[in-house]
């Protein structure tokens, strides 16, 4: 068996694996799983890659190549031991900005390996020129709009930048136009390739990128998160087609698809229009200013009266935030979860599809604490039961549960779904104070009559709750 061939079928294994890994990845209870098929076939795809690549690059080349990976490496696991899980978001969201850039490489490199300031076209002439050609120019329009739109989503993400949207004036007709002049210059490549077409495109999907996240607002930055991962898949399929991969095309059309698909069951729960998210917003108009002014008289709890609470309770439903993650709260979630279990308390979580910020961000977080599965619902099949609740916590979470959604027509995450914790007996909300959420909109919730504010840090205050509980019980 030649190398060409041990490798094609060490793609096809690679190919088998990663479509093993979106299916674990799918459920909790497979989760890790799908991490381990995932690793094992990117660790069968580089050693393959390798094996190709060693049989056309020089002995520098190699070295190179090995120096490259293994720095790639030393920093991918550098970054992934200290990263913390707050922080993941925006460093997914810089990693689709590398995927980008990459296909932006690859693409001027496929242009100028071909056709040459001489004139030479690499052997490549007639249809398969023009299909090069084309291939070049849209892989380097994804990649270049992948590179500046992830990069945009991580400075939000991380805070260095405003989270609410960019209005430009005719900022959809800008939008537009840049789509008709990439369409329009894609057809003069094809017919008449130039380098300076070539930097024009991709001056254009910069900018383009920018723009497009720069126009979407943080309340809907877990979506462009996800709609990022696909388009770093489409870049990374392009690229694949530029560089005769299989595993390239096939690998990034299911992170492509798969994340595209995600995106678009976010926007359906968060009543947003696909097309508009992916489009920077377009067709909304700019929102009202959001006020932060707190809109009636708040009514404080200490964590010896939330115990009390929760001792005389027969059913609670916890909603987590991204506040519990700041917190690194989880952990202590989890043993007052099982404390109350024991005293025959029914506990359940509530999880909005977009609490954090990251699509399953929460979901990660409880089963890192080891929080059993089968208590821990999405808001579609919890969302009905608060109003037989006892007591809910609401710990860190705040557009989620923002009564204003669904109220107020003016508001600027009007329509969202939410989470319908004012319903139940009582409400418990863990806050450090009362500033308003990432989405810059005040809450309501906190001024109802049913509504207590237990402020502080989310892991002391329920650190404080438990050992409340175990003292009642000594």
């Amino acid at each position: 068996m030649t190398v060409t061939t041990a490798a094609q079928a060490a793609y096809i294994v690679s190919a088998l694996l990663f479509i093993l890994s979106l299916a674990g990845l799918s459920k909790h209870e497979t989760a890790r799983s799908g991490v381990v098929m995932g690793i094992s076939g990117m660790a069968v795809a580089l050693a393959a890659t390798i094996a190709l690549a060693s049989q056309s690059i020089s002995g520098t080349g190699a070295a190179l190549l090995a120096a490259a990976m293994l720095i790639g490496a030393l920093i991918g696991l550098w970054r992934a031991r200290i990263v913390e899980m707050t922080a993941m978001p925006e460093l997914i969201a810089l990693l689709h900005s590398f995927v980008g850039l990459a296909a932006v490489l690859v693409g001027w490199n496929g242009y100028l390996e071909v056709a040459d300031h001489s004139g030479e076209d690499g052997g490549l002439t007639g249809t398969l020129l023009g299909i090069h050609h084309a291939e070049v120019f849209i892989g380097v329009f994804i990649g270049g709009v992948t590179f500046t739109g992830s990069i945009v989503a991580f400075l939000k993400l991380s805070a260095r930048i405003k989270s609410s949207p960019l209005m430009l004036p005719g900022r959809n007709a800008l939008n537009l136009g840049a789509l008709l002049a990439f369409a329009v210059l894609t057809v003069v490549f094809v017919m008449e390739p130039h380098i300076g077409l070539l930097v024009a495109v991709t001056a254009l999907a910069l900018a383009l990128g920018w723009h497009l996240v720069a126009s979407i607002g943080g309340g809907d930055m877990p979506v462009v998160v996800s709609m990022l991962n696909s388009y770093s898949g489409w870049a990374a399929a392009a690229s694949g087609f530029l560089l005769d991969n299989d595993l390239l095309i096939v690998t990034g059309a299911l992170v492509g698809s798969s994340g595209a698909y995600l995106s678009y069951i976010m926007c359906q729960a968060m009543n947003r229009s696909f097309l508009s998210v992916i489009a920077g917003g377009f067709g909304v108009e700019a929102p009202a200013a959001a006020s932060d002014a707190e809109q009636g008289e708040h009514r404080e709890v200490t964590a010896e009266e939330t115990a009390e609470l929760l001792r005389e309770a027969s059913s609670v439903i916890i909603t987590p935030g991204y506040g519990m993650a700041v917190a690194q709260a989880q952990q202590r979630v989890a043993d007052l979860t099982r404390a109350l279990r024991e005293q025959g308390v029914d506990v359940r979580f509530g999880i909005h599809p977009v609490a954090g910020r990251l699509p399953g961000h929460m979901n990660v977080l409880l089963a890192e604490a080891n929080v059993p599965y089968d208590i821990v619902l999405e808001m579609d099949e919890i969302n009905d039961d608060f109003a037989a609740t006892s007591v809910v916590l609401v710990i860190g979470a705040n557009d989620t549960v923002n009564p204003a959604a669904l109220e107020d027509a003016n508001s600027p995450i009007a329509g969202m779904p939410v989470l319908r914790v004012w319903e139940a007996e009582n409400v418990i909300v863990f806050k450090r104070s009362m500033a308003t959420g990432y989405a810059g909109v005040q809450n309501p919730l906190f001024f109802r009559e049913n509504s207590r504010m237990l402020f502080g840090d989310a892991r002391a205050r329920v650190d404080d709750i438990v050992n409340a509980l175990s003292a009642a019980r000594v």
